[in-house]
């Protein structure tokens, strides 16, 4: 295929910026969910950024147009530099999310990261009382942390943002969480199903739920939806369903290097943070600048455009609107990352989504018998 000076295909045009950043400070956690995107390897990555090199990044991104970031990590809250990054990105002018479990989260810091600049904080819990939380978390405190610390970001004056992962140990409770939710005074709810990349992939069987679960707890949310609305509550509930029940695959962080950029804890860049689970070598900050990596390198490149897509992708009249769907599904459901993805119904591989969707109605595994994140079993599938 003829490659462009920048790198891109001459079928494919240069891309725009990168508009948001994600800032992977740490795969370090104190939780284990089994479903966590993190990779499997995770415990092999000791060697992260420092301080100035992420200034240098957060430096070069925001020249180039970026401008919302997100801490996140495994828990950023464990990076002892964190306000200095914030204060430092509020700087800059970016717009800034602090994405945490919680854990580690105290009023000081609150108050802390309120002073230094941080816009906006994402709680997130693992159900909807602290038996099941504490259990899918693998923590005996972290229910009643979260408790304490999401009202705690909201007596400190910031959106009240939560975030509950929906399998089929905690679908369940939908009425449950939206209370939850509800005298948390939450403003924002994002009900994610799981999505099925790193620990979650590995836990699928026990995790994904069946499609009578998932369109009972999606008609619980419509009605508390219709409720709130009744009552004149803001309160705004995301339902995002699963990719394996859809029949068109989702335009996959609006397209391969369009406008994510992920760097990892040890500065390799990203187009999504689960794209370094493909048979790819991308590029790291340490060694290059952030404009080189987004608009000179293979990695980026790779799948830009349409010029990289087999059929049925490249004659769809939607491949303008899904972009070829997810790499990183079509590589773990394939083993090629050019394939299709699975979750389409035009995809040759569509039986792979349908034989899950049939095993999730017979599914019995209990929530003890998941492969939960930890560094135990990370080192496992290092040694694997």
């Amino acid at each position: 295929m003829p490659v462009s000076a920048t790198g891109s295909s001459l079928n494919n045009p240069r891309p725009g910026p990168p508009l948001w950043l994600l800032a992977e400070l740490t795969y370090r956690c104190p939780l284990q969910c089994p479903y966590c995107s993190n990779p499997l390897d995770f415990a092999e990555t000791r060697d992260e950024l420092d301080t100035e090199s992420w200034f240098r990044v957060l430096r070069e991104a925001r020249e180039m147009g970026a401008a919302q970031l997100g801490f996140s990590g495994g828990e950023p809250l464990v990076r002892p530099d964190l306000p200095e990054l914030i204060a430092e990105a509020r700087r800059l002018g970016y717009y800034t999310n602090l994405i945490t479990s919680g854990i580690g989260l105290t009023e000081a810091k609150v108050a802390q990261f309120r002073e230094a600049g941080l816009d906006h904080i994402q709680v997130s819990f693992q159900a909807s009382d602290p038996e099941l939380n504490d259990a899918v978390a693998g923590s005996k405190k972290a229910f009643r942390n979260k408790l304490a610390m999401a009202r705690a970001v909201h007596e400190a004056g910031y959106p009240m943002v939560l975030n509950f992962v929906i399998h089929r140990h905690n679908i369940h409770q939908m009425d449950d969480i939206i209370r939850l939710c509800e005298e948390l005074g939450a403003d924002f709810v994002e009900l994610a199903t799981c999505q099925y990349y790193g620990w979650a992939f590995e836990n699928r069987e026990g995790l994904m739920p069946s499609a009578d679960q998932l369109a009972t707890a999606e008609t619980k949310v419509n009605a508390h939806r219709e409720r709130l609305a009744a009552a004149g509550s803001a309160m705004k509930l995301i339902f995002v369903t699963p990719d394996y029940y859809e029949e068109r695959p989702k335009a996959c962080m609006n397209g391969w290097g369009s406008l994510f950029l992920t760097v990892a804890p040890d500065g390799t860049a990203l187009p999504c943070h689960s794209a370094r689970i493909l048979p790819i070598e991308f590029p790291s900050v340490r060694d290059q600048s952030v404009s080189s990596i987004w608009y000179d390198s293979p990695g980026f490149n790779r799948y830009r455009g349409d010029a990289w897509m087999p059929e049925p992708c490249r004659s769809c009249d939607e491949k303008d609107k899904d972009f070829g769907g997810c790499r990183c599904q079509a590589y773990l459901l394939t083993g090629d990352a050019d394939n299709a993805d699975p979750v389409c119904g035009k995809s040759p591989h569509h039986d792979r989504v349908l034989a899950a969707r049939r095993a999730a109605d017979h599914a019995t595994a209990p929530l003890a018998e998941l492969t939960y994140r930890n560094a135990r079993n990370s080192r496992v599938f290092a040694k694997a």
